[in-house]
């Protein structure tokens, strides 16, 4: 299972569903920031509520330079039949990735292996393919999208301006940064 700091390993490559159409994503590329997140199942209740707000702020999420990823254990078949049924879903248009064998789920540590389903679990990978942010909660706890995009503003200033400048609680884009050992100091 990986953790925080951990790198990605290579040949992460599944099948998708993007925009009507079935693909090939391959999430060992390194080069740009990926936000993958795992949800149990295709057809239930609280997932199209995180996915259509993940929706509603994914041009946020490219502005900042990352792409994307829905990940469950469902097929590209049961995502496209679930796309054509939902208009919260077929307001996606980030990759919705296929992980029926839970290889994908297993490495980030959301596969329930009792019931072949996934955790809510969020992931935030840096350019280098290092894990930079993990979240994990249980089926029944919502996430926040908005949040979740927070985190990756702060997680690429950082990356940005190297750690000599760390992101304080709450932390915003133009806000005060906190040097290690030092008060506040103003944002770059």
């Amino acid at each position: 299972m990986l953790k925080v700091g951990e790198v990605l390993p290579e040949g992460l490559e599944f099948d998708s569903f993007v925009n009507g159409d079935e693909g090939k994503v391959n999430l060992s590329e390194k080069g740009k920031w990926k936000v993958l997140i795992f949800y149990p199942a295709d057809f239930t209740f609280i997932c199209p509520t995180e996915l259509g707000e993940v929706a509603d702020l994914y041009e946020g999420f490219r502005n900042e330079g990352a792409e994307v990823f829905s990940v469950s254990t469902d097929t590209v078949f049961s995502h496209k039949a679930w796309h054509d049924r939902s208009d919260t879903i077929k307001k996606i248009r980030f990759p919705m990735v296929a992980d029926p064998t839970g290889k994908l789920c297993k490495l980030f540590g959301t596969y329930i292996e009792s019931e072949g389903l996934s955790l809510r679990g969020s992931f935030i990978i840096d350019p280098d393919n290092k894990v930079k942010v993990m979240e994990m909660n249980d089926n029944s706890v919502g996430r926040n999208a908005n949040e979740l995009l927070r985190k990756l503003q702060a997680a690429k200033f950082v990356y940005d301006n190297g750690e000599v400048n760390v992101c304080p609680a709450s932390w915003r884009p133009g806000k005060d940064t906190l040097k290690p050992g030092m008060d506040l100091v103003g944002a770059l």
